[in-house]
Formats: structure tokens, C-alpha cells, sequence
């Protein structure tokens, strides 16, 4: 696991080897400033979210391809859904 963090508090979490630059590495998870963390899947160079957990534990769920994700549903510890 090869971690890389950015000067706006982000953590990027990668898989594999080569360098995030370029090679074999794909983007697993990504930590935000505000606590949120971001999973992805997909080959290296074209994963996507598929999930938000927000720290007030709402979790967020997309689909679509990367750049073109799109929100589904949301739910909450309490067993709340949202269906977009």
C-alpha cells in the first residue's frame, strides 16, 4: 500500500506498484480534510467512487464511470435510505 498526501489535507491510498504517477498502481481509498473517505474501484488510470462515508455516518453510494459518477442513495446508521 503506497500512501500520498496533498497539501489540502488529502490522503491517497494505492495498491500495487510503480509509483501513483503511472504503472501498476490503482487508487483504492482517498481521506479528505473533513474526516470523509472515498472508495474507489476500477483498473489503475480509470477508477471511480463508488462509496462516501462521511464522518456524521452517512454513507454515500455512486455509479457511472469515472468522471461521470453519479449519486444512487444514501443511508444512515439509523437505517434511513435516500434513493436519488
Amino acid at each position: 500500500l503506497v500512501r500520498k498526501a496533498w497539501q489540502d489535507g488529502s490522503v491517497q491510498h494505492y495498491e500495487g506498484e510503480g509509483g501513483a504517477e503511472g504503472g501498476a498502481e490503482r487508487l483504492l481509498f482517498k481521506t479528505l480534510r473533513d474526516g470523509s473517505v472515498q472508495y474507489y474501484e476500477g483498473e489503475s488510470g480509470a477508477e471511480r467512487v463508488v462509496r462516501c462515508e462521511r464522518p456524521n455516518e452517512q454513507v454515500a453510494y455512486y455509479e457511472g464511470e469515472r468522471g461521470a459518477e453519479r449519486l444512487t442513495r444514501k443511508t444512515w446508521k439509523d437505517g434511513t435510505e435516500q434513493e436519488f
